[in-house]
């Protein structure tokens, strides 16, 4: 086993195979060790991410590193077959490549039993494993920008099927009707890691046609119950969603956990209001956002240092405080204006939002459209009743330090897992230029731009791995990409280094058109 670091409470196990991954995942499953809190299997590598609070980074090494890697994992009874009509746009591409006939590369993948080895890039996409060696093909060198859904795809010793319209560098040799992924079932993901699935050609049947898109959940309705309060939406801004602290442990069905840009403000505003800390709260961007209040209500707004307005029912106007609970009567409204410094605020409300839950959390995530759908202008928001012993509380003190556009933004970084795919020179120009953030940036990551690019010392093609929140991924542009809460959770492209866990809310803060530093706080080295 080679230990890579990944940031201060993650790390990377390098492993020769996907039998000994698989293995070791098996013995971390069968005899959990204290203080993991997630596991992400890839083609070889586990990515374990963990709590320093209850386990040093030395006592995890050393409690790995004496895990059998002898045992084989164990196949599901569970088989599944799935029909394709074999018209994919690559299917000649990749015949030719591989000298065969296209006929021979249908019945190739036809002819083996595959495996759901691990999950991962998005919810409901499966890794197949154990299909005939003689279709090894590498990724396309140009990605597309769009795959439809339902899209069979081959990368290296893979398969896969896309299980809704995403980009993606896989040769396409086929499409199946049949759903991937599908909020409506008990377990949304149709294939589970062990699960057996064998491909069917249907040539000479009707053919399919493409997948509808996976149905999303209703949020809970946006309507005022008996009595109760309620918050009418006159204004949504750029983006306003629902978010909390994020739905954790969902890995094995290609989840990632999403959440709040900013915990730290999302917490303080549910604590001003008397929630408990990971409620849901409405995450802005770049202000914007107007309401009204229908019935009595207690909010406030943390996050952004943005101007807020109160106009209250009888049209007296007055400016107020961020960090400070607001009380709201009947027909007041509350306008938050552009921000000053920082780009989310968070606004909480007594009582919480009546929004349903999507696989346990609140949060909206924007890659794997999980979760509530985005606010709009002329929702009504209900409230819940508020707990017995909540308690409304005092102002907090605002970050003194939040990012503006105008400024440069230092982030400290954790090098690894895989800087020494990179030159001497690669990281060090990583920590020594500027990177400016650009409009192309949103909640998946900061996409930065340098006037000099990031060069590799590795060409080879990196085996898809898992990928932490705060990653600085390296595409073959050399222009990083920083990953934020909506980041996939793998990645095909390798990691230099990561931004520390201590800085994650700040790198959430930052606006486009700021610049940013990044600061290594070690040199690169395996733990």
């Amino acid at each position: 086993m080679r230990f890579l670091p990944c940031n201060l409470d993650a790390l990377l196990v390098e492993l020769d195979d996907l039998p000994q991954t698989l293995a070791l995942l098996a013995s971390l499953q069968t005899e959990p060790i204290a203080g993991i809190e997630e596991l992400v299997p890839a083609a070889r590598t586990l990515l374990v991410r963990y709590r320093p609070a209850k386990l040093s980074q030395a006592a995890l090494v050393g409690r790995i590193s004496a895990r059998s890697l002898i045992a084989q994992a164990q196949r599901a009874a569970t088989l599944i077959e799935i029909p394709v009509d074999y018209s994919g746009e690559d299917l000649d591409e990749v015949a030719q490549m591989l000298g065969i006939a296209r006929e021979e590369v249908i019945r190739r993948h036809t002819g083996s039993e595959y495996s759901v080895a691990f999950t991962g890039f998005a919810p409901g996409f499966a890794y197949l494993s154990g299909g005939d060696p003689g279709l090894n093909v590498p990724r396309r060198s140009t990605p597309r920008t769009r795959i439809p859904a339902g899209a069979v795809g081959l990368a290296g010793p893979f398969s896969a099927v896309y299980p809704q319209a995403s980009p993606g560098g896989w040769q396409i040799i086929g499409v199946t009707a049949m759903p991937m992924w599908d909020l409506g079932r008990e377990v949304p993901a149709l294939l589970q890691p062990g699960f057996r699935v064998r491909f069917i050609d249907i040539a000479g049947r009707p053919a399919l046609s493409s997948p509808a898109p996976a149905p999303r959940p209703a949020a809970a309705p946006f309507a005022i119950d008996s009595g109760g309060a309620a918050l009418e939406v006159r204004s949504a801004g750029l983006q306003a969603l629902f978010q909390d602290t994020g739905r954790q442990g969902r890995a094995g069905q290609g989840v990632s956990a999403s959440g709040a840009m900013d915990q730290g403000a999302l917490r303080a505003a549910n604590r001003l209001v008397g929630n408990a800390s990971d409620a849901a709260c409405i995450e802005i961007a770049y202000g914007g956002f107007q309401l009204v209040c229908r019935g009595e209500a207690v909010v406030a707004f943390t996050g952004a240092d943005a101007p807020i307005e109160l106009i209250t029912a009888s049209g007296a106007r007055s400016a107020m405080p961020g960090y400070q609970a607001i009380a709201l009567s009947d027909c007041d409204s509350l306008a938050l204006g552009a921000p000053r410094a920082g780009s989310r605020s968070y606004l909480a409300v007594r009582g919480g939002f009546a929004v349903a839950p999507v696989l346990g959390s609140r949060s909206t995530d924007t890659l794997a459209h999980v979760g509530p759908a985005p606010i709009a202008a002329g929702d009504v928001l209900p409230v819940l009743p508020v707990a017995r012993g909540a308690v409304v509380g005092l102002h907090e003190q605002p970050p003194a330090d939040l990012p503006t556009a105008q400024q440069t933004v230092t982030l400290d970084v954790v090098m690894g897992p895989r800087t020494d795919w990179f030159t001497p020179e690669a990281v060090a120009l990583l920590a020594s230029q500027l990177w400016k953030v650009t409009p192309q940036s949103n909640r998946v990551g900061l996409r930065l731009a340098g006037e000099h690019a990031l060069a590799r010392a590795q060409p080879a093609e990196l085996p898809s791995e898992g990928t932490v929140l705060g990653a600085i991924q390296v595409p073959p542009s050399g222009q990083p990409v920083l990953f934020l809460a909506d980041h996939p959770l793998t990645g095909g492209y390798p990691v230099i280094g990561a931004v520390a866990t201590h800085h994650l809310d700040r790198a959430g803060q930052i606006p486009i058109g700021a610049s940013v530093r990044f600061n290594p706080i070690h040199t690169f080295g395996t733990p």
